[in-house]
């Protein structure tokens, strides 16, 4: 059996993923920061459905911490076959009004995480294995207030290019998925009913997405229908940008 690491897995697009890669009948190791209860729930939903999950605790802004991650992954399932970098953070505040604390925030997850777990990667993915990051459509249309998230997504897009030609010869592909606005508990924190309608009408398809659309490819990016896929920035956003 195939084992997949995804970050951030608590809830969301996280969840959503683990759950479908379960599904396709990977081992599942479901990283979270500080939400474990919700965590051991998204184990416990595998294990109802016949798969099988381990829930571990990573910070993957500090390195030992995934270090542990890849290590009791190993220990426990005996390969690692799909990194999937969920996990991040998100804030809106214009750049003017914007300290250092913000920046390193933002860039120490959403940046400095993926750096860890492609260092990791890079020592312990079995080879014809699969990366697949996160990053968000927010990186085209330069939304105001998002200058530092963006600024960190693109590194993130970057950063899949590059490590997708280090890892030459192995087989490895390293792709990066940029969702659109999703129905997800980040997105619903802070915003009224009428902010999500608008928000709802900016895709051409006049909706939010759902987690499981995303889940969906990510999929297929683990499958081996996408094997000549690499170093390559898919959004999915509904023709938003």
């Amino acid at each position: 059996m195939k084992t997949a690491i995804i970050t951030g897995a608590s809830r969301g697009i996280g969840k959503a993923i683990a759950l479908r890669l379960s599904q396709d009948g990977f081992s599942i190791v479901v990283n979270y920061t500080q939400q474990k209860d919700q965590a051991e729930k998204v184990v416990q939903q595998i294990m109802h459905n016949g798969g099988q999950a381990i829930a571990l605790q990573a910070d993957v802004s500090l390195y030992p911490p995934v270090e542990r991650l890849f290590k009791t992954t190993l220990e426990t399932f005996g390969s690692i076959d799909v990194l999937v970098n969920n996990a991040g953070v998100s804030s809106i505040k214009p750049l003017a009004e914007s300290d250092d604390a913000l920046f390193d925030r933002l860039f120490n997850v959403n940046v400095k995480g993926t750096v860890h777990t492609f260092r990791q990667a890079a020592l312990h993915l079995r080879d014809q294995g699969r990366i697949i990051n996160l990053s968000s459509t927010a990186v085209l249309t330069a939304t105001p207030g998002l200058g530092l998230y963006i600024s960190a997504k693109a590194a993130v897009e970057a950063l899949t290019k590059n490590f997708a030609k280090e890892l030459r010869g192995r087989h490895i592909t390293v792709n990066t998925i940029a969702p659109g606005l999703v129905r997800s508990e980040m997105f619903f924190e802070g915003k009224t009913e009428e902010q999500i309608n608008t928000m709802a009408k900016l895709s051409h398809l006049e909706r939010l997405g759902e987690v499981e659309e995303i889940a969906n490819v990510v999929a297929f990016l683990t499958s081996a229908e996408a094997s000549w896929i690499n170093g390559q920035v898919i959004r999915v956003n509904g023709g938003t940008a």
